[in-house]
């Protein structure tokens, strides 16, 4: 048995058969293998990039799968990379800082993009890596640790899932007289660097790219609802995702907006969508798949075993 969502520009998706065999297609945002008790397979939208994982998989689409769910990814933010020059130069000088902050996965591809630049991949794995490694790296959730890892750095804090609790983290610990460096985007919140502040702790911070939305927001939500109808619930991934997308799910939802469930990856997420109005279903516990998932199959299968 094959689940199959619609075919979008560009996106690439696997199958996951009845003896969990994964093959990849191309085409596809979407991975389902139902639960065998499901009378119906029900209909979940995330606005997000798809990611695969080292096993090919995005992992969301995968864990929701297992509740079967049947997932469909559509990205709804694009971005632009900022003063990448000047990025390069602060890291190639870890002497002048206490450590490094991630909060996002883009603030990491950022690095690894300065990185591919010139000679300076081989300085990095001959003496910076370590420099920095000898350092603090603070960063927010496992998705954004993982990146970091990839370039060879140690974290710490990622059990953290938000800036905020991350600030307390970083508070409860650094004592050094050097500047933290933290690579972020135009749209960061001002929480994290005014409690550092507020502590005494030096922060140097350095925009590195903006948010944009994705230019197939409107042509890849209206072929998602032509062809799979209107969502059981649709989860966002931040605000900026749901200002770019609102309007388009309003319009294509119509009158039955009402029975869709709207979910938040986080605390600020959530505030966001009850800034627009609309009821908050669900917020996950942790910006990771495994909580995201969960809470979805409460929201919409209370009564599952």
């Amino acid at each position: 048995m094959e689940f199959l969502s619609s075919h979008y520009p560009e996106g690439v998706g696997f199958i996951i058969r009845e003896n969990h065999r994964v093959e990849p297609r191309r085409n596809i945002f979407l991975i389902c293998t139902p639960c065998k008790d499901c009378q119906a397979i029900m209909k979940v939208l995330l606005l997000k990039d798809p990611k695969e994982d080292d096993c090919g998989q995005d992992p969301y689409v995968r864990e929701l799968g297992l509740y079967g769910l049947e997932a469909t990814l559509i990205p709804v933010l694009s971005f632009e990379f900022l003063c990448l020059p000047g990025l390069s130069e602060k890291l190639s000088h870890p002497e002048g800082y206490g450590g490094l902050i991630f909060t996002s996965p883009r603030a990491v591809e950022a690095v690894e993009r300065c990185l591919q630049k010139d000679t300076k991949a081989e300085v990095w794995k001959r003496s910076l890596k370590e420099k920095w490694n000898a350092k603090s790296v603070y960063v927010v959730g496992h998705a954004t640790a993982s990146l970091v890892n990839r370039i060879g750095l140690h974290t710490e804090g990622e059990t953290c899932g938000n800036a905020e609790k991350l600030a307390e983290y970083i508070c409860s610990r650094e004592s050094s007289a050097l500047p933290l460096l933290f690579p972020c985007g135009t749209l960061k919140r001002e929480i994290l660097p005014k409690m550092l502040k507020d502590k005494g702790i030096p922060l140097e911070s350095v925009t590195v790219y903006q948010t944009i939305p994705h230019p197939g927001i409107q042509g890849n939500l209206t072929s998602y609802y032509t062809q799979q109808g209107v969502p059981a619930s649709i989860t966002f991934f931040s605000p900026s995702g749901l200002t770019h997308s609102l309007k388009h799910i309003q319009e294509l939802s119509g009158d039955s907006i009402g029975q869709i469930k709207f979910v938040a990856i986080g605390p600020t997420t959530a505030h966001a969508l009850a800034a627009q109005g609309l009821p908050v279903s669900c917020t996950a516990e942790s910006p990771t798949p495994h909580a995201l998932a969960a809470g979805i199959r409460t929201v919409l299968q209370p009564h599952a075993c």
